[in-house]
């Protein structure tokens, strides 16, 4: 499966959702940033301008991947599509990640409709409620874009496909570990704290500690998410049905 995760907003998660929602859940899925496709000489390329067409030619080459664009990028990719005529065709389905704040919510609505303008249907079109928070209806939270949803059909908007704030993502950023993996340690961490020697080892093993418990409070969240896009949909093409292996 070949998903883009977009937004013409930044702060709304995309590398979140990327790296931690969907690649996981998708067997031998890899995910890769619009800036560093790698060319066969093992080097990194940057896609841009007249480059787009390396994308493409990448996209062709594998199977399960994850494309994360980042902000800076996503006008004159999206540009460029319209250019390259067909090309979102490459793309079984895209996600759009998505926050309160009003200002994101606006770009959100914003960049639904410019996919829907490069031919996009709305049955390839996912929302990702970011940054949740439980005592907010996200009816209420998100009443912009929703008015827009339902005026635009631009994408049906699955409110079950959410995901609440949560620091675990602070605290491993940039650490390249892996959610799933953090849920699933066996580390006796308390008996590793009775035995460390120093108050700044056991304040380390405690913060390991810490980052385990909201992993593990965290996967069964991101797992319903996931289920809630129900991806299998986005693979119904004019040629046939494909089935998403299951995670």
């Amino acid at each position: 499966m070949k998903l883009a995760v977009i937004n013409f907003s930044g702060n709304v998660g995309k590398t979140t959702v990327a790296r931690h929602l969907l690649a996981p859940r998708i067997p031998g899925c890899q995910v890769v940033a619009v800036e560093s496709i790698n060319a066969d000489d093992g080097q990194p390329v940057t896609i841009r301008g007249r480059q787009f067409a390396q994308l493409q030619e990448f996209l062709q080459s594998v199977d399960d991947v994850v494309i994360d664009i980042g902000a800076s990028n996503v006008e004159d990719l999206l540009k460029l599509m319209r250019r390259y005529r067909g090309s979102q065709e490459d793309f079984d389905g895209f996600v759009v990640p998505t926050v309160p704040a009003r200002k994101q919510q606006q770009d959100t609505a914003a960049t639904l409709a410019e996919l829907a303008r490069i031919g996009v249907p709305a049955t390839r079109v996912r929302l990702v409620f970011n940054q949740v928070d439980d005592d907010i209806p996200i009816e209420h939270a998100f009443e912009t874009l929703l008015a827009y949803c339902s005026t635009s059909g631009a994408v049906q908007p699955r409110t079950a496909a959410c995901m609440t704030y949560n620091e675990v993502y602070a605290r491993i950023r940039g650490t390249g570990q892996s959610l799933l993996e953090l849920a699933a340690d066996a580390t006796d961490f308390k008996a590793e704290i009775v035995k460390a020697g120093s108050t700044s080892d056991k304040l380390a093993l405690a913060q390991k500690l810490a980052t385990r418990r909201l992993a593990r409070g965290v996967v069964p969240e991101l797992d319903a998410c996931f289920a809630a896009l129900d991806l299998r949909s986005c693979l119904a093409r004019e040629s046939g049905e494909t089935t998403l292996p299951a995670a």
